[in-house]
């Protein structure tokens, strides 16, 4: 049988899927500009906006933090 889910357990897999998330988003927003033609700096920028978005997505949608921490 399978004991409960550790405490540890289940704040690592929360900081993965937190994680995983706000870099989709980062990355999602960098590739819609490359299908715009755009510069490289432009998909960087892009990239780090939505990064940046990803991140506040995740803090509304988790109000007790991002969950980065230990």
């Amino acid at each position: 049988m399978v004991g409960p889910v550790s405490r540890e357990d289940r704040l690592t897999a929360s900081r993965r899927i937190k994680i995983g998330f706000v870099v989709l988003v980062g990355l999602s927003a960098g590739l819609i500009t490359l299908q715009g033609d755009a510069s490289l700096l432009a998909f960087a920028f892009a990239t780090c906006a939505g990064l940046v978005a990803g991140a506040i997505v995740v803090w509304l949608a988790f109000p007790q933090g991002l969950g980065f921490r230990r």
